[in-house]
């Protein structure tokens, strides 16, 4: 055999040797995987936090882990820590829950007054903008009876965000601009939000400017645009 047939051999056979290695390495992942079973979300924290620190939105970070492996007790909804205090010191990276909450000290409850509710919500919007201690409109877009949208609505106005995060993409391709937002509304309107979550065709927050109080009433625009 002369010298260029064996090196297109041993191109030929390094070419198969390297693609057995490769589904080796996709079936062995893959098996792994499934040893892993389903992913879930746990809160952690984004730093060291002292003991006795009262827990805001910036001291949190969500992680993805195996569910088999979740400690628990660890919260995977960051709202249900906020304004909670630490009964000793978590290193940054640590899992965050009841466990490590100061029952004796720590608050009642979400941050909302008398009459008001925490409500949380996931819509479209921008996660850079959307943040605790912004205000936003929301818009509500409904479904028609034979598929379009029969319209768009300004559901609410001026409404405080007590926290949010950047959340995954929907059904649609929204470009992965969607944010889980707790807010302070009244009752009344957290029971139209939690229909319209599950009824309506879209959610949209609209960041408003800051010290921007002015409200606008009643707006639809319906299919016609007008």
């Amino acid at each position: 055999m002369s010298r260029r047939r064996r090196a297109i051999a041993l191109l030929g056979l390094a070419l198969v040797l390297g693609g057995l290695a490769a589904s080796d390495v996709a079936r062995r992942e893959a098996a792994v995987r499934a040893q892993l079973g389903p992913a879930a979300e746990v809160v952690v924290a984004r730093s060291d936090l002292a003991a006795g620190r009262r827990l805001a939105a910036r001291d949190l970070a969500l992680r993805r882990v195996p569910a088999r492996y979740a400690p628990v007790g660890a919260a995977s909804l960051p709202e249900a820590l906020l304004g909670r205090e630490l009964a000793a010191a978590v290193p940054r990276g640590g899992y965050l829950g009841a466990g490590q909450l100061d029952s004796a000290r720590d608050v009642a409850g979400p941050p909302v007054r008398k009459g008001e509710r925490a409500a949380e919500v996931v819509g479209l919007g921008a996660p850079d903008l959307i943040v605790p201690g912004a205000r936003v409109d929301v818009l509500v877009t409904r479904d028609g009876e034979d598929g379009p949208a029969a319209g768009t609505e300004l559901a609410l106005e001026d409404v405080e965000v007590l926290a949010a995060r950047a959340a995954g993409s929907g059904a649609r391709d929204d470009g992965g601009r969607r944010v889980a937002a707790t807010l302070r509304v009244t009752v009344r309107d957290a029971v139209y939000l939690a229909a319209a979550q599950s009824f309506a065709r879209e959610v949209r927050l609209l960041p408003r400017a800051a010290g921007d109080r002015e409200r606008s009433g009643q707006l639809s625009v319906g299919p016609e645009l007008r």
